[in-house]
């Protein structure tokens, strides 16, 4: 007796298991790193202008990256491309916590940022393959994985800030053991067989400014919001990853709470008024007088935000994916292709948040996170884009 498609035990729900859990892999390493970097900062002596530009290093490759997964995503599986993704972390990882020279540091950097975006398409792509099979919305739920990783890893942060440095290679394990996963395999020709179908991009990207401005709010708050702590206020250096931690538990706790609150309210009103929390938290974060007013500007602020991402890759997927009467597997192939596409959204944000907010924030960093406080309410004319929210 075979159980019913979607239950953990069937093949479909073991792949939303595995999806799930690379989702996590990706948000605990990533936010291990970037609660760190006020000590690889201080271990390679870099200033605010330094950090910047191996950001924004990181960045350029991890949308390097993403183009990468969005052309094998032709040829390849996901699946495939997200393990060979998570291999790289798990390489990469080691060499720089126990990097012996900046140069080494730069390339582990470097190697690592080519990976996160090759597995920030990947993921994508088997969340939204998911969601197709399911029938129903749920990447809220993928990316809620992604934040209860994010929250394990600044929790790690926290529990480890006595250790050295070089502790954290001990990371590489995680995407180990996820890269095993039963991920979803595509069905069928790959995509460069199928006929051509023009794709709707002006709605798609609208869609994606609005993840663009997400983006950006949330990667400075991982990449800044700790050296914001560690060098505007006396903050003990055991608590800067605080930063971080309620940002990601109000997150975490919002997705949850996301499909029932846009079932009941519409996408566009959820939106719009996460968009004005958002300024609000960053607002109390750019005038916080202390280090604790700044924590809870972080946690309004995630709370804000939170639905934004998996809200732009089902309205993206939606309208990738045409018509009801189109071919199954033509749809599956158009919407990897887009989705991978529509991931570059996520590092012009990424620009923004870690390098802007960087750079105008030199000097203090106070004025740094004023870029996000202001751009962030852009989220209000978007919104609009996301309606009506017709089923996949």
């Amino acid at each position: 007796m075979t159980s019913p498609a979607g239950r953990p035990t069937s093949p479909l729900g073991r792949a939303r298991l595995a999806a799930a859990a690379a989702f996590a892999t990706q948000g605990m390493v990533f936010i291990s790193l970037t609660t760190r970097l006020p000590d690889f900062s201080d271990r390679w002596h870099l200033s605010e202008i330094e950090l910047s530009g191996l950001l924004l290093m990181m960045v350029l490759l991890a949308g390097v990256g993403s183009v990468i997964a969005e052309r094998l995503a032709r040829e390849r599986d996901s699946a495939v491309l997200l393990r060979a993704g998570l291999a790289v972390i798990a390489g990469a990882v080691p060499v720089m916590a126990l990097a012996p020279a900046g140069g080494v540091f730069v390339a582990g950097m470097a190697a690592y940022g080519t990976a996160l975006g090759v597995v920030d398409a990947s993921t994508n792509m088997q969340a939204v393959a998911l969601e197709h099979r399911y029938g129903r919305p749920i990447l809220p739920s993928f990316h809620g994985a992604w934040t209860f990783g994010g929250l394990v890893g600044s929790a790690i942060t926290l529990a480890t800030a006595h250790l050295p440095l070089g502790a954290s290679a001990g990371l590489a394990v995680v995407p180990l053991v996820a890269l095993a996963g039963p991920f979803l395999r595509r069905v069928g020709d790959p995509v460069a067989s199928g006929p051509r179908v023009e794709v709707p991009w002006r709605p798609i990207v609208l869609v994606g400014i609005a993840m663009v401005l997400f983006y950006m709010v949330d990667t400075a708050a991982f990449t800044w919001g700790p050296t914001y702590l560690d060098r505007v206020f006396p903050t003990p250096s055991s608590l800067v990853a605080l930063a971080t931690f309620p940002y990601l538990l109000a997150s975490g706790g919002m997705r949850l709470a996301g499909d029932s609150a846009v079932a009941r309210y519409g996408p566009v009103r959820v939106l719009q008024v996460g968009a004005l929390v958002a300024c609000t938290g960053l607002a109390v974060v750019v005038f916080a007088p202390a280090w604790p007013v700044a924590v809870l500007g972080f946690l309004v602020t995630g709370a804000g935000v939170a639905v934004i991402a998996p809200l732009s890759f089902s309205a993206a997927a939606r309208i990738a994916g045409g018509a009801d009467d189109l071919d199954p597997h033509l749809r599956h192939a158009r919407v990897d292709a887009v989705i991978a596409r529509f991931n570059q959204f996520n590092y012009v944000g990424a620009l923004i948040g870690a390098v802007l907010t960087g750079l105008v924030g030199s000097g203090d960093l106070r004025f740094g996170f004023a870029v996000p406080m202001l751009l962030v309410l852009g989220i209000l004319p978007l919104a609009r884009s996301f309606a009506p929210a017709e089923p996949i």
